[in-house]
């Protein structure tokens, strides 16, 4: 059941660890044709960030056996904002505990979705201060724009796949905060994927329907630029250097940003992306999809690839 009253403890979605059974090769995707700067090395992990992220890192890579999602952190707005949601999400029963904290940020509140996705919420946290090679001319950006690769701007928002879209989607409302923005439902009344915020931008979290029935693995993971030409070099540099490209660069119906999808040598999607919309009215009513409108396609009307239904991480035994 949907809580009436919206929980405003939680800011935004800070950082993902990606697993990684290609730790050198994945590396070298985010650091030299993302452009990703690499910031700290500890054990079998690469802590790297985009130009714009105002905290340490965005990304943290972790050699793993398989690829998929070690897990997702967001920051809350505040030390006491930490406590009253890991009070409350431990009555859920999803509850993990508490950690001491990692590079880059404090202790943190460690938890799973329905669906069993690791999920974690911290406040304490370290702000980039870059080297003098990396310090911008503006005092409000908090890096140079080196323009190596792709030269992602910011971590913009995750994908995650699941068995069960209400479920999850209803926890992460209740207990984090987040608003819905955009949903799928089908004919049957059950959500095939669910579009959530914490911030006025109109996603940062989103669940959509995993073909198989596995619960828990990743669909995407998105660093976002600043237009759509942008996103066309970005498809360029990809094919030279011989990435796949699952979806070529094109308009989303839902959302409308503007994306191209690769996958990274670890076997994890990347979507590289922009444009999308804000959200200012505070009784925003979530926008709804039927299947007759995804059936439909894209916003220009190519068709979804068949693959976004059943591909995610870990990669599943055939």
């Amino acid at each position: 059941m949907l809580n009436n009253e919206q929980v405003r403890d939680v800011a935004h979605l800070g950082h993902v660890e990606l697993l990684t059974p290609k730790i050198e090769d994945s590396l070298n995707f985010f650091t030299n044709i993302l452009g990703m700067e690499e910031v700290k090395r500890e054990k079998q992990s690469v802590y790297l960030r985009a130009w714009n992220d105002y905290e340490l890192y965005s990304l943290k890579l972790t050699e793993d056996k398989k690829a998929g999602l070690g897990h997702m952190a967001m920051r809350t707005y505040s030390p006491e904002a930490l406590e009253r949601r890991a009070n409350s999400i431990e009555r859920t029963g999803y509850g993990r505990g508490w950690t001491e904290g990692d590079i880059g940020h404090g202790k943190s509140y460690r938890f799973t979705d329905p669906d069993g996705h690791v999920m974690e919420i911290y406040y304490e946290t370290e702000k980039y201060a870059p080297p003098a090679h990396l310090k911008p001319s503006l005092k409000n950006q908090p890096q140079k724009y080196t323009a190596r690769g792709v030269g992602v701007k910011q971590l913009d928002h995750i994908n995650l796949l699941a068995s069960k879209i209400d479920k999850n989607s209803i926890f992460m409302r209740n207990e984090l905060g987040c608003k819905l923005s955009e949903q799928i439902v089908l004919n049957n009344g059950e959500q095939a994927g669910a579009w959530l915020h914490l911030t006025n931008k109109a996603y940062e979290i989103a669940y959509t329907l995993d073909g198989t029935g596995e619960k828990g693995r990743l669909h995407h993971l998105t660093f976002n630029l600043e237009s759509r030409e942008a996103v066309l070099r970005a498809a360029d540099i990809f094919l030279d250097n011989g990435v796949f490209i699952e979806f070529a660069p094109s308009k989303h119906a839902i959302q409308q940003t503007f994306a191209t999808y690769v996958y990274e040598p670890g076997g994890t999607r990347i979507e590289i992306c922009t444009g999308g919309y804000y959200i200012t009215a505070p009784d925003w009513e979530p926008i709804t999809w039927t299947e007759e409108d995804r059936a439909k396609g894209q916003a220009w009307g190519n068709k979804t690839v068949s693959t976004f239904h059943t591909y995610g991480t870990p990669v599943l035994n055939k």
